[in-house]
């Protein structure tokens, strides 16, 4: 992947700039919210009830184009609608490249929009993207996916723990196992720094069985497209189906995948997933999935988007910039499978409420 460049949006700053109001309406501690510094020590007492958001234009721009950044589109209507924003926006490159990325975000700047919440291609070259948007006076954050590394140059990251997640995907398929056997792993693209991630909350889980579980093999680089997983798990069980007992999925496709092959081939393999895609929640209905975890995309948007526009206006700034939120993880199995998504929302509110009393300063 080519890196971003630092001049990306220099063409458009002052533009838009003039066209982000500031919407400070409480002013109790006469502080300064226009900073972006950190703003621990701050006494700030005002309100995140956002006062205006009329002048904010949120842009939700995932890496490209995947299933998973689908519920974005409607989150961020309904934020829209609900905080009286400018407008939100959803927009996608074709291809998973950090230089289109980049100009796609040059773009938007161009025709307004003053918020962003990306999810950056490149995990090691996102926070040059990150400090260009921001150094041009916008809000910004990174949603689904952290920069590679301790420094995150957003304003903060709300995002999946995917270690965590990767973790409890491994639990589920060791129960459904019963506490022993031989488990795979299928997951995303090698280079990622989630999919690293992924490979040690699986590897936790599998060290703690004490030996009575062994990680028989990792796939990596399998969640290009849905063809690509369906190879990997034909190939997979064809070569080594009768000596697996657990498949553990981590990335959307191979889930999928994993779903249909093992159910049209009646292996017995117990097959924990990623998501809620309907025929994921099928097969754990029917039984061929023993469970999947689910993430918070809607909480990721809606609590985002509401962020950003309390940044952009000045009516807030984070305590400590960078900060890194769990969106939450929730294991789905056949017994939870029509209520899960009260689970969901409950976490989104609570992360709202997070924000609001402990991560923002507003005045």
């Amino acid at each position: 992947m080519r890196p971003p460049t630092r001049s990306v949006l220099s063409g458009v700053a002052a533009a838009v700039l003039l066209a982000a109001p500031a919407a400070c309406t409480i002013k109790n501690s006469g502080a300064d919210t226009g900073t972006r510094a950190p703003a621990t020590g701050k006494s700030g007492t005002g309100s995140a009830e956002l006062a205006d958001g009329s002048g904010v234009k949120v842009a939700l721009v995932p890496g490209g184009a995947h299933p998973y950044f689908q519920p974005w589109k409607a989150a961020g209507a309904a934020a829209e609608k609900e905080y009286g924003l400018g407008d939100v926006t959803f927009d996608e490159t074709s291809e998973w490249d950090q230089q289109k990325q980049d100009n796609l975000l040059s773009t938007l700047a161009a025709r307004g929009y003053n918020a962003f919440g990306v999810f950056g291609v490149s995990p090691t070259d996102i926070n040059t993207t990150f400090e260009d948007l921001r150094s041009q006076g916008f809000a910004v954050a990174s949603l689904a996916s952290c920069p590679a590394g301790p420094t995150d140059k957003a304003d903060f990251c709300l995002s999946t723990d995917v270690e965590v997640a990767a973790y409890k995907a491994a639990r589920a398929a060791i129960d459904a196992m019963g506490g022993r056997g031989t488990l795979v792993h299928l997951t995303g693209n090698n280079v990622d720094a989630n999919t690293q991630l992924r490979i040690k909350g699986v590897a936790k889980a599998v060290k703690e069985s004490g030996g009575k579980v062994r990680l028989l093999q990792t796939v990596t680089d399998v969640d290009k497209d849905l063809q690509t997983a369906q190879k990997a798990v034909s190939d997979l069980l064809a070569a080594k189906g009768d000596r697996i007992q657990g498949i553990v999925t981590t990335a959307y496709n191979p889930a999928v995948a994993a779903a249909d092959a093992v159910k049209s081939s009646g292996s017995a393999a117990k097959v924990v997933a990623i998501d809620d895609d309907a025929k994921i929640l099928g097969a754990i209905k029917d039984g061929s999935v023993a469970a999947t975890v689910v993430q918070n995309p809607v909480g990721q948007a809606e609590v985002g988007t509401w962020a950003l526009a309390l940044l952009q206006t000045k009516q807030c700034a984070m305590r400590r910039p960078g900060q890194t939120v769990d969106s939450g993880s929730f294991v789905v199995t056949k017994a939870n499978a029509g209520t899960y998504d009260a689970a969901r929302k409950a976490k989104t509110e609570q992360l709202k409420k997070e924000f609001a009393d402990t991560l923002l300063v507003c005045e």
